[in-house]
């Protein structure tokens, strides 16, 4: 069932072009039984995390700082619009908390997106930014599917203000369903050219990246410690042997590699750098 508003519009996402599969989310008429205690409990998180997700967007932004992360606590106008949202604070609530079980229902990750891309917006469940946190929320279901990032930034603002206005004014979502189709088109292919120029990460050097940051650290916080012998000692305690030469490879080529511009990531201060280099040189 459809999300109402308060002039009885009604807006169901029809299925996506394009390249994005058109599949249509099922009923999960055989889900588990959950006790209504637990569906409280999800329920409760989802709102969380969109409030959340609301807040760190809008900080500094609001004029009322208490707006950033809360549910709406006043009427809003919708500019070039005569559609009003619903303006009181607990049925704003409950509409977000359906809005929300409805998407997770979605088995589509673009059909999800898509989904809350729409419904949030016309919610406007927050004092204000509620299209960007709707952007960055379509873009949850791509992460867990693990496909490309959805982003607007090429997007011309006109375009994507005739389109919400579509959704407010007409419930029709046909312009921004074009728009969220060409601007994904769009972003698959920044993605695959940045990609192209990036070098692949070396997966050894990616599973022991917090056992050597931590190692180096060890070295340059004990200067009185022989450097190669206090790598050795913590690869024999902690790597598996297979991987024991390797990882000290690399984990000496990162103390090499160690300079000023570079100590945050381990974790250490300029003294100590200099305090070390004073001892072993570098």
């Amino acid at each position: 069932m459809p999300l109402q508003g308060p002039k009885a519009t009604s807006i169901t996402a029809p299925p996506l072009k394009s390249r994005i599969p058109t599949r249509r989310p099922r009923r999960y008429i055989s889900r588990p039984a959950v006790s209504e205690k637990r569906l409280s409990l999800m329920s409760q998180d989802k709102v969380r995390y969109e409030m959340n997700l609301h807040s760190a967007l809008a900080e500094n932004l609001l004029p009322n700082p208490a707006d950033e992360g809360r549910i709406r606590q006043h009427a809003v106008d919708i500019g070039k619009s005569v559609y009003r949202p619903i303006s009181t604070p607990q049925q704003i609530e409950d509409a977000l908390d359906v809005l929300l079980n409805k998407a997770n229902q979605i088995g589509d990750p673009f059909e999800q997106s898509f989904f809350v891309m729409v419904h949030l917006p016309y919610l406007q469940p927050f004092a204000d930014i509620n299209k960007r946190t709707s952007r960055l929320a379509a873009n949850i279901p791509l992460f867990r599917a693990n496909l490309c990032p959805l982003t607007f930034l090429d997007v011309p603002e006109q375009a994507y203000s005739r389109a919400t206005l579509g959704v407010y004014e007409m419930s029709r979502v046909e312009l921004l369903r074009d728009l969220y189709v060409w601007a994904y088109e769009r972003s698959t292919q920044e993605y695959l050219a940045i990609k192209q120029d990036l070098a692949e990460p070396d997966p050894l050097r990616l599973a022991w990246r917090d056992f050597i940051k931590q190692t180096i650290r060890d070295v340059i916080t004990h200067p009185e410690l022989e450097p190669l012998s206090c790598i050795q000692r913590a690869v024999a305690e902690r790597v598996p042997v297979g991987e024991q030469a390797s990882v000290q490879a690399l984990t000496v080529e990162e103390l090499r590699r160690l300079h000023e511009g570079v100590l945050a990531r381990y974790g250490l201060r300029p003294s100590e750098h200099t305090a070390w280099k004073a001892v072993h040189g570098h």
